[in-house]
């Protein structure tokens, strides 16, 4: 019995994009943790809202993250019976958990930086807060980064949404610097409330961002336009490959799903018609190693309207 080479290359592929996106998970947990430890010692010594804020986001960071976790791992695991098409979807479901936990957190957090606003209260021991802010920016650009190379090989929602308010407690950090600074330098008593006002209305954005890319994926929306146009692009250059409609694309977790009719000449053997289809598959898999492709053959002289249209 001959193994396609081709095949046990997707295996091993899919292998370590599990590895990637399980070790992601691991990092973005880990991180989480100890960015809690110092923000708590940094809120307590600072009295600071913005400093609250950014703790509670991280708060948020870790509980998203654990739930990424699961969702990586049950999204990784193999189709069954009941479950035809994988497990996929697991990571979308995350998003939207996660997006509805770092929405109610942020609802939380304007409230008290409105209270902070209203009353303003000096902040202490800026250089701590500043100290810690630094130290978690270069610990959060550096999972940023570890993110942003998984995602770049395995395409992961769940990662994806992850990395998107990882992106943003850059920016929360570098605020939280801003407005102790103010504070304590300038005698800026709003500052402090005001950035905590924008940092809660960043993880509301975020929160929407990943409401958006897990929708996507749940309602089987088509992939881009420009994706869809390299589909086309790749099974026309297929010799015997006349036509190419009804194609459909969607994603599920980071497999690809698509299907299409592909013309033919209708005088051909039904061996021929076969091989050209499998090398239809082989071509799209080459370019899209974690998509599974369905071609349905037509031949065109039944129909000699056909034409590309989608």
């Amino acid at each position: 019995m001959t193994v396609d080479p081709e095949f046990l290359h997707s295996q091993n592929d899919d292998a370590v994009n599990g590895q990637l996106m399980k070790r992601a998970t691991y990092a973005a947990v880990g991180i989480a943790l100890i960015l809690i430890a110092i923000k708590s010692f940094a809120y307590f010594a600072t009295n600071s809202v913005a400093m609250l804020s950014t703790l509670v986001d991280s708060m948020l960071d870790l509980a998203a993250s654990a739930i990424n976790l699961f969702a990586v791992r049950q999204s990784l695991v193999p189709a069954d019976r009941d479950h035809r098409f994988g497990h996929g979807k697991a990571e979308a479901l995350a998003g939207l958990f996660q997006s509805a936990i770092i929405t109610g957190s942020a609802v939380f957090l304007l409230f008290q930086a409105g209270e902070r606003l209203l009353n303003p209260k000096p902040v202490y021991a800026s250089d701590v807060g500043i100290i810690v802010m630094v130290v978690s920016i270069v610990l959060t650009i550096g999972l940023v980064l570890y993110q942003r190379y998984v995602i770049s090989r395995t395409r992961s929602v769940a990662i994806s949404a992850d990395s998107l308010h990882y992106v943003g407690d850059v920016l929360i950090n570098g605020g939280v610097i801003l407005a102790l600074i103010l504070d304590t330098v300038f005698h800026w008593r709003f500052a402090d409330g005001m950035f905590g006002i924008l940092i809660a209305l960043v993880l509301i954005f975020s929160a929407w961002k990943i409401i958006r890319t897990s929708f996507a994926d749940l309602m089987d929306e088509e992939l881009g336009d420009e994706e869809r146009e390299n589909i086309k692009t790749i099974v026309l250059q297929q010799p015997g490959v006349l036509g190419i409609h009804d194609l459909r694309t969607r994603r599920s977790g980071q497999q690809v799903f698509i299907q299409m009719h592909i013309d033919m000449d209708g005088s051909i053997s039904l061996r021929d018609a076969h091989t050209i289809s499998d090398a239809v598959e082989a071509r799209l898999m080459a370019e899209y190693p974690e998509a599974e492709a369905i071609v349905h053959q037509d031949p065109l002289h039944i129909d000699n309207s056909r034409n590309d249209e989608d």
